[in-house]
């Protein structure tokens, strides 16, 4: 076990153990978003498509915080953009709490949306920044770890606290939100700044911004196909409850149902970097996302609690391979100077996954039913495994170009 855990986890800069450790107790109290449809829907009593809609404008706020978050990391500093974003979500966690209304909760989910997805392009550029590239597989596969285990706990005592009192699930997230706030004010350093840098084949403009990223064809279509499999996956905190509920399970079941994302990726994320580590990581990523689509849909025939955990199980082995190759992929081919930039770039297409995937999967379930909503899921991740192939050689040599520069 020792030496397990020295090649898991051994040898990484102290400020990435910081950063850890405020994701760690953060998600642990991020009862926010896992709950927030059942609190709109049973709470303030929306409809289905006003609970759509208020999810949709969460996600619309993180594509505007994830482009702004991104351009301020890479200009003022990662670690004065993370301060600022940690603080303004919990101000707008607080004000949450007290909402009521329709116009009211909508503008506050979207100004916390805006806010609070900020901070992820300055948090992955600063992680890249301080953890060699040998290491960033291992430290990408941690920090997934600690985000899963924060969630699992999340979504297994979100429905308790809002059992006792439905304030609670934003005044704790917005306690737990502090956590990594005071971590980054006391612990962090800001890293040295880097010269900007493009790739070879990229067309530059007069001065590198969000146009270089923009006009950069192999990242584009990275992010493009990014959005495909996070329209799927995102399902899981729109429609999935909404199916769940139809079929007359009850929120603290969908609570237990969607920790064992969490529970699997805790219990078996530390190993996938060996298994995944010879090879390429674009096959991975399409044999991740022919998993996920199994998982979605064979949601189309599931109509009990037991049937559901299946379909969680098997999506969930999915995200696992997914996410570590995702993320040092996206390191690979963003300039050191612009990770920022990229970071934002490639957080945008989560934020618009996350605003497709209630709006038109809501209106889809709606509309046309579960069962086309699930297998067209399952279509969808297909196409994005397909395209994942016809893409990677290309990817891989773009990587190696910055790796020479």
């Amino acid at each position: 076990m020792r030496p397990w855990l020295r090649e898991t986890a051994g040898g990484l800069p102290a400020t990435y153990w910081y950063l850890w450790t405020g994701t760690l107790i953060n998600r642990a109290g991020g009862f926010v978003v896992v709950y927030l449809t059942i609190y709109l829907t049973t709470v303030q009593h929306f409809s289905s498509t006003e609970a759509g809609l208020v999810l949709g404008l969460w996600a619309a706020g993180g594509a505007v915080g994830t482009m702004i978050g991104g351009v301020a990391a890479d200009r003022i500093g990662r670690r004065p953009a993370l301060l600022a974003a940690h603080l303004g979500a919990c101000g707008l966690l607080l004000s949450l709490a007290f909402a009521q209304g329709l116009a009211a909760i909508a503008t506050l989910v979207f100004l916390f949306g805006l806010v609070a997805e900020s901070a992820r392009p300055a948090f992955q550029a600063l992680m890249i920044d301080v953890v060699p590239e040998r290491d960033r597989l291992r430290a990408f596969t941690l920090t997934y770890w600690a985000v899963n285990v924060g969630f699992a706990v999340a979504a297994t005592v979100a429905g308790l606290v809002a059992k006792a009192d439905p304030k609670l699930i934003f005044m704790v997230d917005a306690a737990t939100t502090l956590a990594p706030f005071l971590l980054i004010l006391l612990k962090v350093r800001e890293p040295r700044r880097v010269r900007p840098v493009v790739a070879a084949d990229v067309p530059a403009g007069p001065q590198p911004g969000l146009g270089t990223v923009l006009r950069d064809r192999i990242f584009i279509g990275f992010v493009l196909l990014n959005i495909l499999i996070s329209f799927v996956f995102m399902q899981h905190l729109s429609t999935l409850p909404i199916a769940m509920t139809r079929d007359g399970i009850p929120p603290q079941q969908y609570g237990l149902v969607i920790a064992l994302n969490g529970v699997l990726i805790v219990a078996g994320q530390l190993f996938i970097p060996k298994l995944i580590k010879q090879y390429d990581r674009s096959k991975v990523l399409a044999v991740a996302s022919l998993i996920i689509g199994l998982g979605f849909g064979l949601t189309a025939f599931a109509d009990s609690a037991g049937f559901y955990a299946v379909t969680v199980l098997i999506w969930t082995v999915g995200e696992m391979l997914n996410s570590p190759s995702n993320s040092t992929l996206i390191a690979a081919l963003s300039p050191a100077a612009m990770r920022g930039r990229y970071q934002g770039m490639m957080s945008l297409s989560w934020s618009v996954a996350g605003f497709a995937a209630p709006v038109l999967g809501g209106w889809v379930q709606q509309h046309l039913g579960d069962e086309v909503l699930w297998l067209g899921c399952a279509l969808v991740a297909a196409v994005a495994a397909a395209a994942q192939l016809w893409a990677g050689p290309a990817r891989e040599r773009r990587a190696a170009a910055l790796r020479a520069m």
